[in-house]
């Protein structure tokens, strides 16, 4: 008798290598964050390909002033209540603060925001390839994020454009190309110029989410919160407010989603 996800009519989850093959057609990934079961459908319900479950919850939703606070349990909250509703998009989640440490606190980590949380793909800070080998081969689908790292505020002493110096923006580019090379799925690129973004986008096999990181990536991202206007803290330069030309969350989801299609967002106003 075949197995039941042979023969299952629920609807089609995407996965990476729909998006792999959007970017092989030239066709823009659309990605928002959501932290919740109503904005999850909504969210879905738009068409949107990919929600990410952003440890940026720790500032939209926990009112804290960094990412740093937000603990596994949290994030795994969360991703359960995102994965609930959710029937169509691929759900990343992100692994907060120290939580990937050492290639095996990074698998249990991992192993729960699948497991329980229901993700589909966990995202980590920086070119860490060794954990990012290590959860490929524990079959982790992972997505990487460089440029601005918000997990390392403190480091990098506010959030600030990074790229921009000619040594660093090398970095950057050998960065990605590694993070491939180790297996991720999907790379992020958070403030980074525009220039920058393009090269390594054309660069990469992989698809490329930028967020501040202009027009030329594979798809865009923003948080929810600040794309419908909604935000406690000041809305960044990258950001746009979709609801503001409707008096519908429906309609300004769709919005930002066809705006991303066409080309039309992000503008050299949202970038750097």
């Amino acid at each position: 008798m075949p197995h039941s996800y042979l023969t299952s009519s629920l609807p089609k989850s995407l996965t990476h290598l729909d998006l792999l093959a959007m970017k092989q057609r030239g066709e823009k990934i659309t990605c928002l964050t959501a932290y919740d079961a109503s904005f999850s459908a909504l969210i879905d319900a738009a068409n949107i390909e990919v929600i990410l479950v952003g440890d940026s919850l720790g500032m939209v939703i926990q009112g804290n002033p960094t990412t740093l606070p937000v603990k596994i349990d949290d994030m795994i909250y969360h991703t359960r209540c995102v994965t609930k509703t959710c029937k169509r998009a691929l759900v990343i989640a992100d692994l907060p603060f120290m939580t990937y440490a050492t290639p095996e606190s990074a698998a249990q980590n991992a192993a729960a925001l699948i497991q329980t949380g229901g993700a589909q793909m966990v995202k980590l800070e920086g070119a860490k390839i060794d954990i990012i080998q290590f959860l490929v081969a524990q079959s982790i689908s992972v997505c990487g994020h460089l440029g601005l790292l918000p997990q390392s505020i403190h480091q990098l002493g506010g959030y600030k454009v990074q790229g921009k110096l000619a040594e660093v923006a090398e970095k950057l580019l050998m960065d990605a190309v590694a993070v491939q090379k180790a297996g991720a799925a999907i790379l992020l690129l958070e403030c980074v110029p525009a220039d920058l973004a393009r090269q390594i986008t054309e660069q990469l096999t992989i698809p490329v989410i930028g967020i501040g990181a202009g027009k030329f990536c594979d798809a865009q991202v923003l948080v929810v919160y600040d794309m419908l206007g909604i935000s406690t803290g000041k809305r960044p330069r990258f950001s746009k407010n979709f609801l503001a030309d409707t008096n519908s969350i429906e309609s300004a989801l769709k919005n930002y989603a066809n705006a991303v299609k066409t080309g039309e967002f992000p503008t050299t106003e949202h970038s750097f």
